[in-house]
């Protein structure tokens, strides 16, 4: 496990020269070019990152909800720089051992018969293929999706999307069909228990399918726990009444568990407390760390079987890129070996969880906490009876807003957290250790007394 030493003396760059090469020639995805000052980054280690004045973060966001073995992991490392020294690059019509063997780890630890793997460049191509997939497999064009969802970048997949993102590329045409999945702090259907919100969300489900048509409906693409839009963790049988209804409609189930898979919940991928089998399961992020990027679909035989005489229609000039598996096979190894799945899951149990629900007895700004492993998030609220949300950002032009405010308060302390809306997501490494993990809590403790300020007494 990679630890958390760091050098700040003499930067192989100045951050001004860094600065100024980056605004002059970077455009920044998901942003307004003019706006954006974004923190050049030195180096990392381990659970932290720093800055060319040596000012050290420990990333509780994880980067992007990738840096699952933790910053610079030394056995990933040195897989990455032995495999350069070998053979950088292959087609993928070619047999590899690094893409065999990552693509037998994965299979190895996937749920059911889900044994055979397509490797992407990344998580929005593998839903791509997911749903060309479940297109193929089933010969029907929609495809359903929950509103609360992020599932990539790119035009299909954005129309899946069911956030706000969506809304400035979608043209109605991608055949998607938007849901409300179980969110029982702000229950659509009005539950009060977390059955109650089950039996109605899957009714309400069913309802969608059978308005839409069974027949029309090739796939339901889920996030087991939902990522961006909230750290939702589904209640009870939920997920196992989705895989029922899947099931009798003849529609496939597609599992999205790029940002939940390869331990960020306290399993290997987050379907497994449910023991649900999804058709499919789509993953990145997480297998390597991104170190090197890396996607997928996972499937079993009623998928694969279908193209075992004809041709799948499909496929990615870096297909089972050599250097990202063996960066994947490393990951996944040590992740075995280092027992990092059960820490992440022993870290959520009798830390985090823990930890969390104490800062909500001492902070009335903090409606609802809600996690699994290491992939939590706070709520926070102007008011706790009527739910009513912290304004995520101030007025145009004026103050920062409460949120911004509290980011501002995490990061001049050392923590770097991943803010969304009115939500503190809690998101380390899953190699942390508890003593990185409390020291978080602690300065998440006094940042949260900022946002107090704004709560509705």
């Amino acid at each position: 496990m990679a630890d958390d030493r760091y050098d700040p003396a003499v930067p192989p760059e100045t951050v001004e020269g860094v600065i100024a090469e980056d605004r002059a020639h970077l455009f920044y995805s998901w942003a307004a070019q003019r706006t954006i000052r974004p923190m050049p980054v030195a180096g990392a280690s381990g659970s932290y990152f720093w800055d060319y004045q040596g000012n050290r973060y420990l990333d509780f966001a994880s980067q992007f909800v990738h840096v699952n073995i933790g910053h610079q992991h030394p056995r990933v490392v040195e897989a990455i720089q032995r495999q350069a020294a070998r053979l950088c690059t292959v087609s993928p019509a070619f047999a590899n051992d690094q893409r065999a063997r990552a693509a037998r780890l994965i299979a190895e630890r996937a749920p059911g018969d889900l044994d055979r793997v397509l490797f992407t460049n990344g998580g929005t191509d593998a839903v791509e293929h997911a749903v060309r997939m479940a297109r193929l497999v089933t010969g029907r064009p929609k495809v359903l999706a929950a509103y609360r969802s992020y599932h990539g970048g790119s035009h299909l997949a954005l129309h899946l999307s069911g956030d706000s993102r969506r809304w400035a590329v979608d043209t109605g045409a991608a055949a998607a069909v938007h849901f409300f999945g179980p969110y029982l702090y702000r229950s659509a259907f009005h539950a009060e228990t977390p059955e109650q919100e089950t039996t109605r969300a899957l009714a309400h489900l069913e309802q969608v399918v059978t308005l839409e048509g069974a027949s029309t409906i090739a796939a339901v693409v889920l996030e087991p726990v939902v990522g961006t839009n909230g750290v939702l963790v589904p209640p009870p049988s939920y997920l196992a009444g989705v895989r029922e209804l899947c099931d009798r409609f003849g529609i496939l189930f597609v599992a999205d568990e790029i940002m939940a898979g390869f331990g960020r919940t306290g399993r290997w991928f987050a379907v497994q407390h449910w023991d649900v089998v999804p058709d499919l399961i789509t993953f990145a992020k997480g297998v390597n760390s991104g170190y090197v990027p890396l996607g997928g679909v996972i499937m079993g035989s009623r998928v694969a079987g279908v193209f075992a005489d004809q041709p799948y229609p499909g496929g990615l000039t870096y297909s089972g890129h050599p250097l990202a598996c063996a960066a994947a096979v490393a990951a996944i190894t040590a992740m075995d070996e280092e027992k990092t799945i059960e820490n992440a899951a022993r870290l959520g149990a009798e830390v985090i969880g823990p930890g969390l629900r104490e800062l909500a007895d001492r902070h009335p700004v903090v409606g609802d906490v809600r996690g699994l492993g290491v992939f939590w998030a706070l709520e926070l609220v102007r008011d706790r009876e009527t739910r009513e949300m912290l304004p995520p950002a101030g007025p145009s032009g004026g103050p920062p807003g409460p949120m911004e405010e509290l980011a501002s308060a995490c990061q001049e302390r050392g923590l770097w957290p991943l803010l969304h809306t009115n939500r503190v997501h809690v998101l380390p490494p899953c190699t942390a250790s508890e003593r990185e993990v409390r020291e978080g809590l602690r300065i998440l403790d006094e940042a949260l007394s900022v946002a107090d300020r704004h709560y509705r007494h």
